[in-house]
């Protein structure tokens, strides 16, 4: 399964920082973001992800987080 969000991450540095704590959180998770796309995509791929606990960690740090239809 994979889900996508749309975030307000614009940096690299923003978006590393994010990698880590996601990846802490949610260690079997294949994780990535695409800067270069207007949506600043945050992909997430693995079995039973709960978007509302990965939307809760992104708004935590500061950040804008949606699920993307």
């Amino acid at each position: 399964m994979v889900e996508v969000f749309k975030t307000n991450v614009q940096k690299k540095a923003q978006s590393k920082m994010l990698l880590c704590a996601l990846s802490e959180a949610f260690p079997p998770f294949k994780i990535n973001f695409d800067l270069s796309d207007c949506d600043k995509v945050l992909r997430i791929e693995g079995d039973n992800i709960e978007v509302s606990k990965i939307i809760v960690l992104v708004k935590d740090h500061g950040f804008k987080c949606e699920l993307l239809d």
